[in-house]
């Protein structure tokens, strides 16, 4: 840690030491699709998955037993896969349903974490179903519109006529 300081501004560099003779190193990781910088601590490279974020990733790794300061490519082969066990089945390490982001599915009606590619695709069948039971929700994403209550009457006119036109030649 290097400290650095201008007039009245402080500013503190960190710096990652690899050792040449450390080889167990890996730069990037590549962790349930996704590409992991080796260079990350464990808790924040595991945001990069899609479907995971801070509090599930900081979870995930107290359960696994891993250093959440490791930086990800510490890491050895053993202790990647009990992430990726605990992050596929959290239902089987005691994590509860109300932190999981597919509470009470509708067809199955489990308790699941989506990640990675699953979460466009199952993204892509609940609107389906929305549209298909012509659901209201369903209809203003098929008409392109806000869903979730926002007004529309002055927002949101991207791409359609704005303002008022004048009348020509009185």
């Amino acid at each position: 840690v290097s400290t650095q300081s201008t007039g009245a501004e402080r500013t503190c560099t960190m710096s990652l030491i690899v050792k040449s003779g450390d080889t167990d190193f890996q730069h990037i990781l590549r962790v349930l699709n996704t590409n992991i910088d080796g260079r990350k601590k464990i808790m924040y490279a595991l945001t990069d998955i899609k479907g995971v974020g801070r509090r599930f990733s900081n979870l995930v790794c107290k359960k696994a037993g891993v250093n959440i300061t490791a930086r990800a490519g510490e890491l050895s082969k053993d202790e990647i896969e009990k992430v990726v066990q605990i992050i596929q089945h959290p239902d089987q390490y005691k994590i509860p349903n109300w932190f999981l982001n597919r509470q009470k599915d509708f067809k199955t009606g489990t308790h699941t974490q989506i990640v990675s590619n699953t979460i466009a695709s199952v993204l892509r069948d609940d609107l389906q179903r929305l549209k298909k039971i012509r659901a209201h929700r369903g209809l203003r994403h098929y008409w392109h519109l806000r869903v979730r209550g926002q007004h529309t009457k002055t927002t949101g006119r991207s791409g359609r006529t704005v303002g008022v036109s004048k009348k020509r030649g009185v």
